[in-house]
């Protein structure tokens, strides 16, 4: 008995990529960096053509090949194929508080509770 799967149910979210292509964004983002196509295919190890048609979008890039580009474009793959970073509520702009925070993070698990006691203790103080 030959038994037909049925149509999946299920709805993927909505990803907005916006609305340039992958190609697009390649040619924008190496212009930007101020590379020609042979320039980019030299940096990358393949021929210029490829660069071309992956520009044009003749051929969609596999995930090594976006990797090779992201890489060779210094940016992250999410950026390159369109991706926007996540935004959070809260950002880290004092530098010295980061490297200590990322120093803190470092340290054992009781360590950092240890810390954080203190930490809290003096905000407690410092609000009165």
């Amino acid at each position: 008995m030959d038994v037909m799967p049925r149509p999946s149910t299920l709805e993927p979210p909505t990803i907005d990529l916006g609305k340039e292509t992958i190609g697009e964004r390649i040619a924008r983002i190496r212009k930007h960096r101020g590379f020609t196509q042979a320039e980019l295919a030299s940096r990358m190890g393949i021929i210029q053509k490829l660069v071309s048609d992956y520009e044009c979008d003749n051929i969609r890039p596999h995930p090594e090949m976006l990797a090779r580009f992201a890489v060779t474009l210094e940016l992250t793959t999410d950026e390159l194929i369109g991706l926007k970073p996540r935004k959070t509520n809260e950002t880290i702009t004092n530098r010295r508080l980061l490297r200590r925070l990322k120093d803190i993070q470092a340290l054992p698990k009781k360590a950092q509770d240890t810390i954080i006691e203190v930490i809290d203790l003096a905000l407690k103080n410092s609000a009165k």
